[in-house]
């Protein structure tokens, strides 16, 4: 039994999802949600900043400040709330709202980029603000996870070795790609397995991690539009693109088995059930990382007329209703009341 005094200490790191019987392919899934902080970020912020503390870069009056598009800051928020410390999150407007919300029921300060900038998008214009708070206080510690080694080192010490206890024989590993801070870490760890491992790294089209054009993302979580300092593309197999769209059915196919994932387990899947298409899985053992849970995607996501104002009805699954016709059988406005 689990008896535990700060929040960070507890993290389920032991439940895959089989996920066969939905795909009709082989593929686990490692679910990485179930902690205080709901994502696989509480992981790197942990490391991130016991390591800062370790190395006496934070002390009892520094402000903890980090760029987040919503999982980290949430995660740093639990952290900081624990030790007492204070935390400033600048995100932007791709945040979900319910995300903020928890980081400021936390105790955070949450400071939200609407503006673009012409090198680097809404990421430089946040990074950017980073850059002046610090110079403006020198209380303000920026843990960087973007630069971070400690980022990556969380996964090489934790998540790497919880799959392969869970996997000896694995032979495919699907990561999802922001900072590629769990990527580095575990394809740098099975890179000296007893076996090979495929590291296949899943990006949302409108990344540039891998060289592509920035363009358009909606959905926070994975890609960047910038290359992250992070990557080292030797330790990478293959990387594969998903389209917003595909992560969007994805995650609504899903919840329609029961499951409430987020907008980054739901390009993971989606990746991973296009590569698996495309080759012979017979008696092999592939694994994906699901970096989140689906609450905090409710009014995205999981809202119909979010996801058809954005992408058109053609998204949602043949068996859902439109925004109008949902509309119409909570309020009993058509023939009869359907359940």
């Amino acid at each position: 039994m689990p008896v535990i005094s700060v929040p960070q200490a507890f993290n389920e790191e032991d439940l895959y999802v089989d996920l066969r019987p939905m795909l009709a392919q082989p593929l686990f899934l490692k679910c990485e949600g179930f902690n205080f902080a709901g994502s696989i970020k509480l992981k790197a912020a942990t490391e991130m900043v016991e390591s800062a503390e370790r190395r006496g870069i934070i002390g009892r009056d520094s402000i903890l400040v980090e760029s987040s598009s919503g999982n980290l800051g949430v995660a740093l928020s639990v952290i900081a709330a624990s030790k007492g410390y204070r935390f400033f999150c600048v995100t932007d407007s791709r945040c979900n709202l319910a995300t903020r919300l928890m980081m400021e029921a936390l105790g955070s300060k949450v400071h939200v980029v609407s503006e673009a900038i012409a090198e680097g998008g809404l990421l430089g214009a946040r990074l950017a603000f980073v850059r002046d708070l610090c110079a403006a206080d020198p209380h303000c510690v920026w843990l960087s996870q973007y630069t971070n080694a400690d980022n990556w080192k969380a996964h090489y010490y934790r998540t790497a070795p919880a799959i392969a206890r869970g996997f000896p024989h694995l032979d495919v590993l699907f990561i999802g790609v922001g900072t590629t801070g769990t990527l580095m870490g575990c394809a740098r760890w099975f890179r000296n397995w007893h076996r090979p491992v495929r590291i296949v790294a899943v990006d949302s089209v409108g990344s540039a991690i891998f060289g592509d054009p920035p363009g358009r993302r909606m959905i926070p979580g994975l890609g960047m539009s910038v290359r992250p300092p992070l990557l080292d593309e030797a330790y990478v197999d293959e990387a594969v693109r998903v389209e917003e769209a595909d992560t969007i059915r994805t995650c609504r196919g899903l919840a329609m088995r029961g499951f409430l994932f987020g907008g980054s387990t739901g390009t993971v899947v989606s990746g991973a059930k296009n590569w698996l298409d495309r080759h012979d899985t017979r008696g092999l053992t592939p694994v994906a990382i699901a970096p989140d849970l689906g609450e905090r995607y409710l009014d995205t996501i999981y809202q119909s007329n979010w996801v058809q104002g954005l992408y058109g009805e053609d998204v949602l699954l043949p068996d859902e209703p439109t925004e109008e016709e949902g509309r119409a059988r909570r309020t009993g406005a058509s023939e009869g009341v359907t359940f």
